[in-house]
């Protein structure tokens, strides 16, 4: 090595059986398709191959794991120290007497699907909500009258030390979109109760759900699913609507036409764009109402840029 080369914070790090890149873009792995790069990405074999790296791993070295990244901000400067991402080896799904199992990378969707295939009912909220199931657990994630503390058995979270623990319900301690895990865990795997059902009312249910989206919110465009949590008693969407915030745009961000609580990347957004966005959508509203509203979207990463100006 050359005198004085500072060398890459990847060779600085325990190996997986899994993969792990350097420098590694991150932008194509979000739905708003924006963002830097991740300094070391992780993707571990299996739960295994995670808590070892996460017990031999420094724990000076920063750890922030992301799931299908469907609400979520990278920013524009990339994010440092280690950013694990689970896939293959944390996506399994099993149907069982009362309840499913499912890995943290499955899709909520998907295991929707799969509980309805097994004439499961009590699951039909999670196919309308785009994302992971580690994601749904670690923020409580919930939707059309349904969410992960009224349904889920327990979870199975790795410590920032690689320990292996089981959390209840109760231990978890949820709130409105949030859920108490232990600092820097990252949930790999969780079961949900369900009870027998009809599996064409469950399919109609699921279909109710899917066409709802569809008509109400920008399904197909990139975005990152509901912007700010709902204040108690009242509505994100309606407080941005009546502050005039509906179609606001800075640079190639833009608050979405068809429902108000949703950012969009029109094409060419940076995530200067869409956070500083967002940031004036709070301050209007705020202005308009006193209400402050809360981040739902997560951010994460070291800001590059100044955003446009909004239009």
């Amino acid at each position: 090595m050359p005198a004085g080369k500072i060398p890459h914070l990847i060779a600085q790090v325990p190996p997986v059986r899994g993969r792990m890149q350097a420098d590694a873009l991150l932008a194509p792995t979000t739905w708003f398709r924006v963002g830097g790069p991740a300094e070391v990405l992780v993707r571990p074999a299996d739960v295994d191959d995670l808590c070892a790296f996460l017990k031999a791993l420094p724990l000076e070295i920063p750890v922030v794991a992301i799931g299908a990244a469907s609400n979520l901000i990278v920013r524009d400067g990339g994010v440092h120290g280690v950013v694990i991402r689970l896939a293959r080896g944390f996506n399994a799904i099993t149907a069982e007497a009362g309840g499913v199992v499912a890995g943290a990378a499955a899709l909520d969707m998907t295991v929707a699907e799969h509980a309805a295939a097994a004439g499961l009912a009590g699951l039909e909220f999670l196919s309308g909500i785009p994302g992971t199931i580690g994601g749904a657990v670690a923020m409580n994630a919930g939707a059309y009258g349904g969410d992960v503390a009224g349904t889920l058995d327990w979870t199975e979270v790795v410590t920032r030390s690689g320990e292996l623990v089981r959390l209840t319900t109760a231990q978890l301690a949820f709130a409105y979109r949030h859920a108490s895990l232990p600092p820097g865990g990252i949930v790999v795997r969780a079961r949900f109760r369900a009870g027998r059902g009809d599996p064409a009312v469950i399919a109609a249910r699921m279909a109710e759900i899917r066409a709802s989206r569809e008509s109400t919110q920008p399904v197909r465009a990139r975005t990152g699913g509901s912007t700010f949590r709902n204040p108690p008693n009242m509505k994100a969407w309606e407080l941005i609507d009546a502050a005039g915030c509906r179609g606001l745009a800075r640079g190639a961000a833009q608050v979405s036409e068809k429902h108000c609580n949703f950012l969009l990347n029109t094409g060419g957004a940076t995530a200067a764009d869409i956070e500083g966005l967002g940031e004036e959508v709070r301050r209007r509203v705020h202005a308009m109402s006193g209400v402050s509203l809360d981040w739902e979207i997560r951010r994460i990463g070291i800001p590059a840029a100044r955003p446009e100006v909004v239009a």
